[in-house]
């Protein structure tokens, strides 16, 4: 690492030495940044990818498995995931001698936490818990009732821990104290402002969360392997060992695994149905034109011996060589940022709960950016911007009390009667 050269300054009155304050700036040495840190240079890179390889299998079975559980099952796994990611966070600017002085101050940020956790999964599922309570009125009115006053509690348990963090203000801890503060609003922006984008798309139908998700995996996987073989022209300072060579072959990759895998999960109703509810039964539906196939003819466009004379393509695979597209080329700038943070904050890595990968942190950098253009892409190209049955149903359901409900019915009953009338 270079070091900073110290000029020293004429002695003081004091016979003090003043030297420059070191910088404390991370400057990476030349030779590290051309080549010595590349995958491809590293003595114990089969090893580690031994390692890395090993704990992947076992993650991606494990979420094969939730996957096929259903769509309650993957929103717990994302709130998991969120809990382990706000306590590595969390525990990066904690400071154990500041935290014995102020008892309680750990419970106050994991109180903002919960906090905005009922804010934003109140927002996103209470129609689909609408939806499975109907049938029993006792829990109806109680769960609408919850849901009408639902920003109201919100808001009453965040201006309570708003309260209680001016109380336990303490001298001489006040510039620690509101920098745990911004530093606790900061995370949650960072972890529930972009994963509730992947719990909405969860209950779009399970395929506009499963395909960006694998894109993202696919796309780290083949990164690293071309990187590991081929990797030799770095690609960006902020993360060394990331070469050009892996950046193109992933980026290809991807985005033919986008097609293809498209055309794989488009035809499965379990991940293409959007859940109307919280139940976790088999979903049958009419999966719309988008997973529809279209058949192409290929006669008179390949030669004779060629084995296949049509091609069934699926509309929706036209739409993901988009996400395809922006997990190859815009969503590493996730992985990039989170390598900056962590020069600022001279670490490896966020945690080491996944051998290989470091934190949960490190894995999820790349899969928040994706999971917000996921839902962004689908409410603007794919979901038609008309009222459906269904959205006028969620509100009526919402919104309405029991009698409200009635009273609307019996009038629209009476409009239906006089139009028949009308009719005849």
């Amino acid at each position: 690492m270079q070091s900073d050269t110290s000029t020293s300054a004429p002695p003081t009155s004091g016979g003090r030495i003043r030297h420059r304050k070191r910088s404390s700036e991370v400057i990476p040495e030349d030779s590290k940044a051309n080549g010595t840190r590349l995958l491809v240079n590293d003595k114990s890179k089969y090893k580690s990818m031994i390692i890395r390889a090993y704990s992947s299998i076992w993650m991606i079975g494990g979420f094969v498995l939730i996957i096929y559980m259903g769509h309650l099952y993957i929103t717990a796994m994302v709130v998991v995931i969120q809990i382990f990611m706000a306590k590595e966070l969390f525990n990066l600017l904690r400071r154990a001698h500041e935290d014995r002085q102020l008892p309680g101050f750990r419970l106050l940020n994991w109180h903002f936490f919960f906090t905005a956790m009922l804010f934003v999964y109140g927002r996103t599922l209470s129609p689909r818990l609408v939806n499975t309570v109907t049938s029993d009125m006792v829990l109806y009115r109680l769960v609408s009732s919850l849901i009408k006053y639902h920003m109201v509690i919100c808001y009453s348990l965040y201006i309570s821990g708003f309260m209680w963090f001016i109380l336990t203000l303490k001298k001489k801890m006040y510039k620690y104290q509101f920098g745990q503060y911004a530093w606790t609003h900061m995370i949650l922006i960072v972890v529930f402002g972009q994963s509730s984008f992947a719990v909405a798309s969860i209950f779009e139908g399970i395929f506009w969360f499963l395909l960006p998700a694998s894109l993202i995996v696919i796309n780290d996987i083949a990164a690293y392997f071309f990187g590991f073989f081929f990797g030799r022209t770095p690609l960006i300072k902020l993360s060394p060992k990331k070469t050009w060579e892996g950046f193109i072959g992933a980026s290809v990759t991807t985005i033919i695994s986008a097609f293809l895998l498209a055309s794989i999960m488009g035809r499965s109703q379990w991940l293409t149905c959007p859940r109307k509810d919280l139940s976790s039964g088999w979903l049958d539906c009419d999966p719309g034109p988008l997973f529809k196939p279209d058949s192409y003819s290929l006669t008179g466009q390949v030669p004779h011996w060629f084995p296949w004379k049509e091609i069934s393509i699926l509309p929706v695979q036209w739409h993901v060589l988009c996400l395809g597209l922006f997990a190859s080329v815009i969503a590493p700038f996730g992985g990039f940022f989170a390598s900056g943070f962590k020069r600022a904050f001279k670490i490896k890595d966020f945690g080491d709960s996944i051998p290989g990968h470091g934190g949960i942190t490190d894995r999820m950098d790349c899969q928040m950016v994706m999971a917000v253009f996921a839902y962004i892409y689908h409410q603007s190209f794919v979901v038609p911007q008309s009222f459906s049955i269904e959205m006028i149903l969620d509100q009526i359901l919402m919104n309405l009390s029991f009698d409200e409900q009635q009273a609307l019915y019996r009038r629209l009953g009476e409009m239906l009667q006089q139009g028949v009338q009308g009719q005849s």
